[in-house]
């Protein structure tokens, strides 16, 4: 069997997996009261592993210390007999004044930390809550992205952006084989216009073409009331392997990504954010490649290496990427026939500057040899700079480094 014959097997098999037996909440509502419970309470049973200590997060969060053993990622069909790795070989840095782990603006940390710690062999999962659930359109398409959340910058047609209704302001690399990208994130907490809108800074890794094949593994930050139920600025990751189809998740909300790391849980809220003209606050994210295993790691802060996602779960990232994109997404569902007011970044626009207007700074890349260096010819790409811009620099502290985001709705974007 080929390469891609053993892919559309395997991806049969993580539909299987992730999506079996779940049912359509719109269509639940046909079904008497107490089916739809017993539904929504299937799935909660399915993502609610047994935790050995619980921990009550001051913003309402309930937060589980599962064994590493029993997370979520191990109800794949692969994964059954799968021995956790350990943390790959280090990077190599191509530059080192560019590459020594900066010391950030203000330290950061996670809300529930207030409150306890996770014991060791263990993991920290945000429990999912019945309210969580029936938020989502349907049980099945909880925790996944909309369908049309992809963007390919020199190809975007005017109709496929308003269509979508997602906007972008974006630095990207693309032309070659990328292993690894990294980034510090100046955090803050936009506001958002409507329940169903959201608002996120983050890396984008990305292979294949950008139709239905499209492969990506992401992570930084969002404002999500859909997904978490609120407006805190929270640690997310995602990936997919068919272009936001059927595969993949946020966070641990599927089999998937493999947690090693008992500090950091995935989907919980980050404090302190920025604020204008005041305090900053930013964090590093780091997503590479292991060489020898070909596994996808993920890093965040100085040493919080967080785990993996399997090479298995991909067709062209098994091998290497082919875009890295960093920067801001919001949706625009354009409430009331208008632009939304929902804010990226910290809501200003990349022309004010340190801290009014959000930012990326020491951009890097990880080439074939496992070196972290510089990008060349670093694109940007935004579809309405008058609602959200980016503007690019370099310098000797920062290297290559953004300002990005925006109001959204104003006299100019309406």
């Amino acid at each position: 069997m080929g390469a891609p014959e053993l892919f559309m097997v395997k991806a049969a098999l993580v539909l299987v997996c992730i999506c079996g037996g779940v049912i359509s909440v719109s269509y639940a509502g046909r079904m008497s009261p107490s089916r739809q419970k017993l539904e929504v309470q299937k799935h909660l049973n399915r993502l609610n592993k047994p935790p050995t200590k619980t921990i009550q997060s001051p913003d309402g969060d309930i937060i589980d210390c599962v064994h590493i053993s029993h997370q979520p990622a191990f109800d794949h069909p692969f994964l059954k007999d799968h021995k956790i790795q350990t943390m790959p070989e280090a990077l190599k840095f191509a530059d080192n004044k560019m590459s020594e782990e900066e010391t950030t603006v203000n330290s950061i940390s996670q809300l529930w930390h207030m409150n306890g710690k996770c014991p060791q062999e263990t993991i920290p999962i945000r429990r999912t809550k019945k309210e969580d659930v029936l938020r989502a359109t349907s049980v099945k398409r909880y925790g996944k992205k909309k369908h049309r959340s992809l963007l390919k910058p020199r190809s975007a047609d005017p109709d496929l952006i308003n269509e979508s209704g997602h906007q972008h302001a974006i630095a990207y690399v693309e032309g070659d084989r990328y292993y690894g990208a990294k980034a510090t994130i100046n955090v803050w907490e936009p506001k958002i216009q409507q329940p169903n809108e959201f608002s996120l800074s983050q890396i984008w890794v990305l292979g294949g073409s950008f139709g239905e094949d499209l492969n990506s593994i992401e992570a930084g930050w969002q404002v999500s009331p859909d997904l978490y139920g609120d407006n805190n600025t929270r640690l997310f990751t995602y990936w997919t392997s068919d272009a936001y189809q059927a595969t993949g998740c946020y966070n641990l909300l599927c089999s998937g990504f493999i947690q090693v790391n008992s500090e950091i849980a995935m989907g919980a809220s980050i404090s302190p954010v920025s604020a204008y003209r005041n305090s900053q606050y930013d964090i590093s994210i780091l997503i590479w490649k292991d060489p020898k295993e070909g596994h996808w790691w993920m890093q965040f802060g100085n040493g919080y290496v967080l785990g993996y996602w399997p090479s298995f779960l991909f067709s062209y990232l098994a091998e290497s990427a082919s875009m890295i994109e960093w920067g801001g997404e919001v949706v625009n569902s354009e409430p009331d026939g208008q632009h939304t007011s929902t804010q990226m970044g910290s809501g200003h626009f990349p022309e004010e500057g340190f801290g009014k207007s959000s930012y990326f700074r020491n951009i890097q890349v990880v080439d074939s040899s496992n070196n972290l260096k510089a990008p060349k010819e670093l694109g940007t790409f935004t579809e309405q700079s008058n609602c959200y811009d980016v503007q690019t620099g370099s310098n000797g502290d920062w290297g290559h480094y953004f300002y990005y985001g925006g109001p959204g709705r104003n006299p100019n974007c309406s």
